[in-house]
Protein backbone atom coordinates (compact mmCIF):
# COMPACT_ATOMS: atom_id res chain seq x y z
CA UNK A 1 0.00 0.00 0.00
CA UNK A 2 1.39 3.87 -0.66
CA UNK A 3 1.54 5.56 1.82
CA UNK A 4 3.09 8.20 0.32
CA UNK A 5 1.71 12.12 -0.01
CA UNK A 6 1.51 13.64 -3.49
CA UNK A 7 4.31 15.97 -2.28
CA UNK A 8 6.33 13.61 -1.20
CA UNK A 9 6.19 11.66 -4.78
CA UNK A 10 8.79 12.77 -6.96
CA UNK A 11 6.90 12.61 -9.99
CA UNK A 12 3.93 14.41 -8.69
CA UNK A 13 5.67 17.21 -8.34
CA UNK A 14 6.83 17.12 -12.03
CA UNK A 15 3.51 16.53 -13.27
CA UNK A 16 2.12 19.18 -11.41
CA UNK A 17 4.79 21.67 -12.39
CA UNK A 18 4.60 20.10 -16.33
CA UNK A 19 0.57 20.97 -15.83
CA UNK A 20 1.13 24.50 -14.51
CA UNK A 21 3.57 24.96 -17.33
CA UNK A 22 0.69 24.54 -19.97
CA UNK A 23 -1.40 26.42 -18.51
CA UNK A 24 0.81 29.12 -18.27
CA UNK A 25 1.04 28.67 -22.00
CA UNK A 26 -2.94 27.64 -22.50
CA UNK A 27 -3.37 31.17 -20.70
CA UNK A 28 -1.03 33.31 -23.44
CA UNK A 29 -2.71 31.64 -26.30
CA UNK A 30 -6.37 32.84 -24.50
CA UNK A 31 -4.84 36.38 -24.61
CA UNK A 32 -4.19 36.43 -28.03
CA UNK A 33 -6.86 35.21 -29.16
CA UNK A 34 -8.93 37.55 -26.93
CA UNK A 35 -6.56 40.27 -28.77
CA UNK A 36 -6.96 39.19 -32.37
CA UNK A 37 -10.88 38.60 -31.63
CA UNK A 38 -11.34 42.20 -30.69
CA UNK A 39 -9.13 42.64 -33.64
CA UNK A 40 -11.56 41.06 -35.63
CA UNK A 41 -14.44 42.41 -34.68
CA UNK A 42 -12.91 46.27 -34.45
CA UNK A 43 -11.76 45.74 -38.01
CA UNK A 44 -15.45 44.56 -39.59
CA UNK A 45 -17.34 46.72 -37.51
CA UNK A 46 -15.34 50.26 -38.09
CA UNK A 47 -12.94 51.46 -41.31
CA UNK A 48 -9.86 53.31 -40.59
CA UNK A 49 -9.51 56.14 -38.61
CA UNK A 50 -13.33 56.10 -37.25
CA UNK A 51 -14.01 56.82 -33.62
CA UNK A 52 -17.37 56.51 -31.98
CA UNK A 53 -17.46 58.49 -28.68
CA UNK A 54 -18.74 55.86 -25.75
CA UNK A 55 -18.17 58.14 -22.80
CA UNK A 56 -16.62 61.67 -22.48
CA UNK A 57 -13.20 60.17 -21.80
CA UNK A 58 -13.55 57.02 -23.99
CA UNK A 59 -13.81 55.85 -27.46
CA UNK A 60 -13.79 53.06 -29.65
CA UNK A 61 -11.69 53.69 -32.36
CA UNK A 62 -9.57 52.29 -35.67
CA UNK A 63 -6.22 53.30 -35.94
CA UNK A 64 -3.00 51.33 -37.26
CA UNK A 65 0.29 51.53 -35.38
CA UNK A 66 3.16 50.68 -37.78
CA UNK A 67 5.59 51.70 -35.23
CA UNK A 68 6.27 50.28 -31.65
CA UNK A 69 5.18 51.69 -28.71
CA UNK A 70 3.50 55.17 -28.59
CA UNK A 71 4.10 55.12 -32.48
CA UNK A 72 7.93 54.86 -32.06
CA UNK A 73 9.31 54.63 -35.27
CA UNK A 74 6.08 54.28 -37.24
CA UNK A 75 7.10 56.74 -39.80
CA UNK A 76 10.38 54.65 -40.52
CA UNK A 77 10.07 53.72 -43.96
CA UNK A 78 8.93 50.60 -43.46
CA UNK A 79 11.70 48.63 -42.44
CA UNK A 80 10.65 48.87 -38.69
CA UNK A 81 8.07 45.96 -39.45
CA UNK A 82 10.49 42.78 -39.73
CA UNK A 83 12.79 44.94 -37.50
CA UNK A 84 9.86 44.72 -35.02
CA UNK A 85 8.93 41.12 -36.37
CA UNK A 86 12.12 40.04 -35.51
CA UNK A 87 12.33 41.32 -32.13
CA UNK A 88 8.78 40.15 -31.31
CA UNK A 89 10.01 36.63 -32.42
CA UNK A 90 13.19 36.47 -30.42
CA UNK A 91 11.39 38.11 -27.45
CA UNK A 92 8.38 35.30 -27.47
CA UNK A 93 11.01 32.71 -27.46
CA UNK A 94 12.91 33.97 -24.80
CA UNK A 95 9.67 33.85 -22.52
CA UNK A 96 8.23 30.57 -23.57
CA UNK A 97 12.10 29.48 -22.57
CA UNK A 98 11.46 31.31 -19.30
CA UNK A 99 7.98 29.18 -18.62
CA UNK A 100 9.32 26.15 -19.07
CA UNK A 101 12.79 26.94 -16.51
CA UNK A 102 10.86 29.13 -14.35
CA UNK A 103 10.69 27.57 -10.72
CA UNK A 104 7.56 26.09 -10.38
CA UNK A 105 6.84 27.87 -6.86
CA UNK A 106 7.08 31.56 -8.57
CA UNK A 107 3.29 31.24 -9.94
CA UNK A 108 2.80 35.05 -10.15
CA UNK A 109 5.94 35.00 -12.46
CA UNK A 110 3.87 32.26 -14.68
CA UNK A 111 0.78 34.54 -14.67
CA UNK A 112 3.52 37.69 -15.81
CA UNK A 113 4.70 34.98 -18.35
CA UNK A 114 1.71 34.49 -19.94
CA UNK A 115 0.29 38.21 -19.84
CA UNK A 116 3.62 39.08 -21.74
CA UNK A 117 3.69 36.27 -24.09
CA UNK A 118 0.22 36.40 -24.91
CA UNK A 119 0.11 40.20 -25.90
CA UNK A 120 3.66 40.50 -27.49
CA UNK A 121 2.11 37.01 -30.13
CA UNK A 122 -1.06 38.94 -30.47
CA UNK A 123 0.69 42.50 -31.86
CA UNK A 124 3.39 40.07 -33.60
CA UNK A 125 0.90 38.45 -35.58
CA UNK A 126 -0.36 41.53 -36.74
CA UNK A 127 2.22 42.91 -37.39
CA UNK A 128 3.84 40.25 -39.37
CA UNK A 129 0.61 39.93 -41.57
CA UNK A 130 -0.72 43.25 -41.82
CA UNK A 131 2.71 45.74 -41.29
CA UNK A 132 0.97 47.38 -38.46
CA UNK A 133 -1.07 46.82 -35.16
CA UNK A 134 -4.47 47.64 -34.67
CA UNK A 135 -5.19 49.59 -31.47
CA UNK A 136 -8.71 50.07 -30.52
CA UNK A 137 -8.97 51.91 -27.32
CA UNK A 138 -8.57 55.55 -26.76
CA UNK A 139 -8.82 57.43 -23.34
CA UNK A 140 -8.61 61.09 -23.07
CA UNK A 141 -9.63 63.70 -21.02
CA UNK A 142 -10.28 67.22 -22.68
CA UNK A 143 -7.48 67.46 -25.12
CA UNK A 144 -5.71 64.64 -23.91
CA UNK A 145 -5.48 61.70 -25.55
CA UNK A 146 -3.32 58.66 -24.23
CA UNK A 147 -2.15 56.89 -27.21
CA UNK A 148 -4.63 54.43 -28.61
CA UNK A 149 -4.28 50.80 -28.05
CA UNK A 150 -6.03 47.15 -27.65
CA UNK A 151 -6.05 43.85 -25.48
CA UNK A 152 -2.33 42.97 -26.67
CA UNK A 153 -0.82 46.16 -25.20
CA UNK A 154 -3.11 45.63 -22.68
CA UNK A 155 -2.16 42.86 -21.58
CA UNK A 156 1.67 43.23 -21.89
CA UNK A 157 1.31 46.33 -19.63
CA UNK A 158 -0.12 44.51 -17.06
CA UNK A 159 2.52 41.52 -16.92
CA UNK A 160 5.14 44.38 -16.52
CA UNK A 161 2.92 46.08 -13.92
CA UNK A 162 3.06 42.60 -11.78
CA UNK A 163 6.55 41.93 -12.21
CA UNK A 164 8.44 45.56 -11.29
CA UNK A 165 5.75 44.63 -8.23
CA UNK A 166 7.11 41.35 -7.52
CA UNK A 167 10.72 42.89 -8.37
CA UNK A 168 9.76 45.87 -5.84
CA UNK A 169 8.06 43.39 -2.93
CA UNK A 170 10.45 40.40 -3.62
CA UNK A 171 12.19 39.66 -0.24
CA UNK A 172 14.35 37.71 -2.04
CA UNK A 173 17.86 39.55 -2.98
CA UNK A 174 18.31 39.94 -6.76
CA UNK A 175 21.00 37.45 -7.96
CA UNK A 176 23.90 39.76 -8.44
CA UNK A 177 26.75 38.54 -11.11
CA UNK A 178 30.21 39.38 -9.98
CA UNK A 179 32.96 40.30 -12.27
Amino acid sequence: MNTMRPSEDPGASGLLSLRARWLWLLMAVFVFLLDQGTKAVVVSQLAYGDRVQIYSFFAWVRWHNEGAAFSFLANAGGWQRWFFVSVGVAFSIYIIREVLIAPIEKRLMGLVYALILGGALGNLYDRALNGYVVDFILVHYQGYHFPAFNVADSALFSGIVIWMLLLFFSKEPLERTSH
